[in-house]
C-alpha cells in the first residue's frame, strides 16, 4: 500500500524524549541562580520548543538584555549535569525503528541546539535511524517553517507528504506555516486542550496511541 505519508519529521523534547519536566526545572534553577524569581511551571511548559535565546526571553520577560546570556550559561549548566540520565517515552524507540524499517523518510525538527541534540541522539541510540535534522541554532526557531521547508526540499517531498509530529503548539503551528500536516501529542509540554485548537489531525494521548495511528494511516 503506498505511504500517505513519505516524511515524518518528529520533535524531540516532549515527544520522543521525556524531557519537558526536566528542562522547566532547568529554566526555574537558572532563574533562581540570578536571583529572581522563577517563572511558573505553566509559562516555562509553554516556552518548550523554541530555540534557547527565545525560550529564555519569553519564560523571563523582566530580565534585562544584557543578563540573557547569563541565564542561558546557567540552564545549559543545570541541563547539562542530567541530560544523559532522561530517557525516552517508552515505545519511542520501537515506533521510530518500525517507520524507519517501513521506508518513511524520517527526520527531526527540535528548539534543541545542534550540539544538544547530537547529545541526545548519541544517548538514545536512534542517531542512525533518521536521515535529516534540524536545529534551532541553524534554522528559525518555530513557529516558522524553515525548519520544514528545508528538510521537505532536502529529500524533494511535497507538502501533502509531509507530516510533523510534536507536543507543543509551536510544532503544530509550524507544519501550518510549511502547509504540511499536523499530529500532536497530548503527552509532552503543552496541554491538550491548546493542542486541540490548533486542529491536527490526530491528537495521540500516548505513543501508543500514535503507533496505532500512523500504522493506519501514515
Amino acid at each position: 500500500m503506498a505511504k500517505r505519508f513519505e516524511l515524518i519529521v518528529f520533535d524531540w523534547d516532549g515527544t520522543l524524549m521525556d524531557s519537558a519536566g526536566a528542562i522547566v526545572a532547568c529554566i526555574q534553577a537558572a532563574a533562581r541562580d540570578l536571583g529572581l524569581a522563577p517563572p511558573p511551571e505553566e509559562r516555562a511548559r509553554h516556552v518548550i520548543g523554541l530555540g534557547l535565546g527565545e525560550a529564555l526571553r519569553h519564560a523571563l520577560p523582566e530580565l534585562e538584555d544584557e543578563r540573557h546570556h547569563e541565564l542561558a550559561e546557567r540552564y545549559r549548566y543545570h541541563y547539562l549535569a542530567q541530560d544523559q540520565d532522561l530517557t525516552l517515552f517508552a515505545g519511542a524507540e520501537n515506533l521510530v525503528r518500525a517507520l524507519n524499517e517501513a521506508g518513511h523518510l524520517l527526520a527531526i525538527a527540535t528548539g534543541k541546539s545542534r550540539r544538544g541534540l547530537d547529545r541526545a541522539l548519541g544517548h538514545s541510540g536512534l542517531g542512525l535511524l533518521f536521515h535529516a535534522t534540524r536545529c534551532a541554532d541553524e534554522c528559525h526557531s518555530k513557529p516558522h517553517p524553515q525548519m520544514l521547508e528545508e528538510l521537505m526540499e532536502e529529500f524533494g517531498v511535497a507538502q501533502e507528504a509531509t507530516l510533523m509530529i510534536g507536543d507543543t503548539t509551536h510544532d503544530l503551528l509550524m507544519a501550518k506555516n510549511a502547509g504540511a500536516a499536523a499530529v500532536g501529542v497530548a503527552y509532552g509540554a503543552h496541554p491538550p486542550e491548546a493542542l486541540a485548537a490548533e486542529a491536527p489531525l490526530h491528537l495521540a494521548e500516548s505513543i501508543e496511541d500514535l503507533r496505532r495511528w500512523l500504522g493506519a494511516n501514515a
